[in-house]
């Protein structure tokens, strides 16, 4: 294979994954139109439309999904294996990149690189905060944060935090307007704040559970976010009943500025996992931070 038709292959993928000339153009470094004529040859030479292009929007046609799919993953295996011959340098280097919800890049993901980085200048770290159940692999992350228990069986999962309690929380003056709520199908009643779930564009059913018995409660109110500090700013207003992460909540818990209910029914579950591809090559970077990660409680 000339060295024309690798550069043609990137150039397509690029294009492919990004969706947009622009974005993909940014992400090469080189001029849009200069993009569109190395993309407009190799359809030429292969005598085939793969990408359909609109005044709005690029995708892959049937032709292009099928090249997209056979030769991405060996250009990301290229990738990986260059990247793990970083071990052979006297520092670890290169870029990792993570999907992960607010909570846990905040409590979970920064403490450990604000440990880790200053002594090794050449590890370089993205971090999306996605509330969405993101395919790694589709997006061509290193990495993801989930729930232990929503980890794929496929997946290496390492686990990086405590187990987690959820906690149903509202202001003093909420309840001096509603009665407390003594199990959870009583929420319906309530003006509750929801969380709204990229990955299928609904809102999260309050889960809830006590001596084996799970429940679940899709509740209703005035207000939708996804995002975790405006759903404590409104509960902390008296705005309404919000179902967060406990250690999100224990300081206004602590000095009375938010009231809990529904405590026992809300039981213990697997924290944070970090987790990867099992096929994945694991260069000295990533197992460092991997190892920062670690939960050792």
């Amino acid at each position: 294979m000339t060295r024309q038709s690798i550069n043609d292959l990137i150039a397509f993928l690029a294009v492919a994954r990004e969706r947009s000339f622009t974005k993909a153009a940014a992400k090469l470094g080189v001029s849009q139109s200069a993009l569109s004529h190395t993309v407009r040859g190799l359809e030429t030479r292969l005598g085939l439309r793969l990408l359909t292009r609109t005044t709005r929007s690029v995708s892959p046609t049937e032709a292009g999904e099928r090249l997209l799919s056979s030769i991405g993953p060996r250009f990301d295996e290229i990738e990986s294996e260059l990247a793990a011959l970083s071990e052979f340098r006297e520092k670890p280097a290169g870029t990792i990149r993570i999907t992960a919800g607010e909570h846990a890049a905040d409590a979970i993901l920064w403490p450990a690189l604000e440990r880790l980085l200053p002594d090794y200048p050449d590890i370089n770290v993205e971090i999306i905060v996605d509330y969405g159940l993101t395919d790694i692999v589709a997006g061509r992350y290193d990495a993801g944060v989930r729930l232990g228990e929503q980890v794929a069986k496929d997946m290496i999962a390492v686990r990086i935090g405590p187990d987690m309690r959820m906690a149903v929380v509202g202001a003093p003056a909420y309840f001096d307007r509603q009665l407390k709520p003594q199990a959870p199908a009583e929420l319906t009643d309530h003006n509750c704040i929801n969380l709204r779930l990229p990955t299928y564009g609904g809102v999260y059913a309050w889960e809830f559970e006590k001596e084996g018995r799970e429940v679940k409660v899709r509740v209703e109110g005035q207000l939708v976010f996804n995002n975790a500090q405006l759903r404590l700013n409104a509960a902390l207003s008296g705005l309404g009943l919000a179902f967060m992460p406990e250690a999100l909540v224990w300081q206004p818990l602590s000095d009375g500025r938010l009231v809990r209910v529904l405590e026992d029914w809300c039981a213990p579950f697997p924290g944070y996992h970090l987790y990867y591809p099992s096929s994945r090559q694991t260069s000295p970077a990533f197992a460092l931070l991997v190892n920062a990660l670690r939960y050792r409680g």
